[in-house]
């Protein structure tokens, strides 16, 4: 029994010493699994806190590499959606001459010269302008930029690189060439809403870490993570313009070319209730895709930074004028005299003769240049210039395009205006102007009297589709009241019905519009050049409702032809009948159809000037009554039969004024 109680006591004990081991090995297990972690912690803490930055920039070094890409550049569609410019990705190849090995110069030229196209010179030399970049070529095709990277993973060429880079693209060619303008290296706008939207549109260039192999440098797919910055770019243009409008008005502009062979042909189509643009061309154009292939001139947008004399389709601003001022009515009477002497300025109507007696329905439809300078002389140069700045000349429209001019307009306040200068103004010479003012000017009348601002910018758009601003029609100001405007509107529908405007008509359509036909002024020295003429045509239709203003302009048409109801006038015509069908106007009965003029039934109406008659050879009592029913004064001197006048025959002077008639008698046999 005390045998059997050792053992078990000697067990016991064995039992604790064996349980004190075990838990001193666990103690020790564990406080080496702490110190353990304490070391991955420590080491952790040293890697990602203390060394952090630099072991992540080893490893982005060692694996690939941070490099510029540029996004693509906005795109600038037409009213509907249809692109007019788009930018493509491309590839462009660069050498880092400091990476390559002493000697081996000529040999990577060689190598790379013939898989990009270029002259094994020409690599040489960008090898010897030195650095660490020098852009060989921009924009390698598919197959260059195949066989070049060929070449850098068979020869482990690390001088060899790629950028992205935006190509722009105008997939119409020379459609609103003059509108959209052209990008320049470096993704910049030149020209055109491409120089005016640059700021917007224009690609963005971020910083980007790209993943490489080991041996071609080549990024590896799905490696690219972009930083991009936050910036104002890379927006859509979306433009009032209409491109099957646009397209249509090329196409007659370029028959036009080729039938008058002028300097150049212009039009514009604008919607007058809205100010906006449907269609802005010239020709000759170019190519924006190839914009350096072309002379400088071309690239001009002359509807806005060309200014001209308008001629007689300034006449419908003047007759606004003298309408609103109550000074006309359309059947007032005036006697042409087929010319006129103001300020010892020779003034005579196209026809080179007289029209007689007409109505001032009359003077508006054939475009008498007599009458129109009587007329403006009695508005005055207060009122004249006054409702010219109404109309918009001589300020700028705000229009948003690079390059607008502002024309030329006399300031009665700031310089002495001559009748001469009034006169002619008149009739659309010393006032200079852009085609867009004149469309915007002729759309107030088709709008009721109301100036609205042109604009060719409908929206810009955010990358994500959203709208970032939008243009809404803007009223300018009322220029002339509705019942003037009304009456107006029925004395340019009668030019184009009845009078010299005949060629713009379109059958089943009423058609609203002034010819023109202007001298072109010799930059080069004084007055007028020689046989050099610009015809136009500016109109509106339909009468009743009108949808568009239109405007020709051609410039030094060759050959005799050169008046713009002749020429220009044609030409309106087609684009009306087209844009009628593209628009779906629908015809309209014509009030006029089948009419002329009525002949004069009354007297003349004395106006504010008058036209000294001629009376040499007359005696006292005929020239006394053709003086004064000139309405003027006659003071005579002597007797017999009259034999000089202290004014000259058809000078045009204040009504009311005296003429000194000197009469002496007759000789015998006479």
């Amino acid at each position: 029994m005390k045998r059997f109680n050792l053992d078990t006591k000697e067990r016991a004990a064995m039992g604790r010493r064996e349980q004190k081991v075990i838990s001193g090995n666990i103690g020790c297990a564990l406080m080496f699994v702490w110190f353990i972690f304490f070391v991955l912690v420590a080491r952790y803490a040293w890697i990602q806190l203390v060394r952090g930055e630099e072991l992540a920039a080893q490893v982005r070094y060692e694996t690939g590499e941070e490099r510029l890409m540029q996004s693509p550049r906005g795109a600038i569609l037409d009213r509907n959606g249809r692109e007019l410019a788009v930018s493509l990705m491309m590839k462009r190849v660069f050498i880092d001459p400091s990476n390559i090995d002493k000697g081996k110069e000529d040999e990577v030229a060689a190598k790379l010269a013939p898989l990009i196209g270029v002259t094994q010179e020409k690599v040489r030399h960008d090898i010897e302008q030195g650095g660490g970049y020098v852009v060989v070529k921009r924009f390698l095709t598919t197959d260059e930029v195949a066989a070049v990277r060929k070449l850098i993973q068979d020869e482990g060429y690390n001088c060899i690189g790629f950028e992205d880079e935006p190509k722009r693209q105008y997939p119409n060619e020379e459609l609103a060439a003059n509108i959209l303008g052209f990008v320049g290296t470096d993704d910049v706008g030149l020209d055109g809403i491409e120089q005016a939207y640059d700021d917007l549109i224009k690609g963005v260039v971020a910083e980007t870490f790209v993943q490489t192999d080991n041996v071609s440098n080549m990024p590896i797919l799905g490696s690219v993570s972009r930083r991009v910055p936050k910036q104002n770019q890379c927006k859509t243009v979306q433009l009032t313009i209409d491109s099957t409008v646009q397209f249509m008005v090329e196409e007659v502009l370029e028959e036009a070319l080729a039938e008058t062979q002028p300097l150049s042909v212009t039009a514009l189509v604008m919607k007058p209730k809205t100010g906006e643009i449907l269609a802005m061309a010239s020709r000759p154009s170019y190519n924006p895709n190839h914009f350096e292939d072309y002379p400088m001139e071309l690239w001009k947008n002359r509807a806005v930074s060309s200014i001209y004399e308008p001629g007689s389709t300034f006449k419908s601003i003047v007759a606004a004028a003298a309408l609103e001022e109550g000074l006309v009515a359309p059947n007032d009477w005036f006697q042409d005299p087929g010319y006129l002497i103001v300020s010892e300025k020779r003034i005579e109507n196209w026809s080179g003769g007289s029209f007689g007696t007409v109505t001032f329905t009359d003077v508006m439809r054939q475009s008498i240049n007599t009458c129109f300078a009587i007329i403006g002389l009695d508005l005055g140069a207060d009122r004249l210039t006054k409702y010219a700045r109404r109309f918009g000349f001589g300020e700028p429209t705000g229009i948003e395009l690079p390059g607008e001019e502002v024309g030329l307009l006399f300031d009665p306040a700031e310089q002495e205006v001559y009748d001469s200068d009034i006169a002619t103004m008149s009739i659309g010479q010393s006032i200079a102007v852009t085609p867009l003012q004149l469309i915007t000017a002729m759309s107030a009348i088709a709008n009721n009297g109301v100036l609205m601002k042109p604009y060719i910018v409908k929206a810009v758009y955010n990358e994500d589709g959203s709208v970032y601003e939008e243009t809404k029609p803007h009223e300018v100001r009322r220029v002339i009241s509705q019942e003037t405007d009304k009456t107006l509107i029925g004395l340019l529908e009668q030019v184009v019905a009845t009078g010299g405007g005949g060629k713009a008509k379109v059958k089943g359509y009423r058609i609203g519009g002034k010819t023109g036909t202007a001298q072109k002024i010799n930059t080069e020295g004084v007055g007028y050049k020689e046989g050099c003429y610009i015809a136009s045509f500016c109109g509106f239709a339909p009468v009743d409702d009108p949808e568009v203003t239109l405007l020709v302009i051609i410039d030094e048409p060759s050959g005799g032809n050169y008046y713009g109801g002749q020429i220009a006038a044609p030409v309106a015509s087609k684009i009306f009948q087209q844009l009628f069908r593209y628009l779906n106007v629908e015809p309209s009965s014509d009030p006029f159809e089948g009419k002329t003029a009525a002949a004069p039934t009354a007297a003349p109406q004395p106006v504010a000037h008058a036209t000294v008659p001629e009376v040499v050879g007359l005696n006292a009592a005929d020239a006394q009554a053709r003086i004064q029913g000139a309405g003027l004064r006659m003071r005579a001197e002597g007797k017999g039969v009259a034999v000089s006048q202290d004014v000259a025959p058809n000078t045009v002077v204040e009504q009311g004024a005296e003429i000194v008639v000197r009469f002496a008698p007759e000789k015998d046999g006479t």
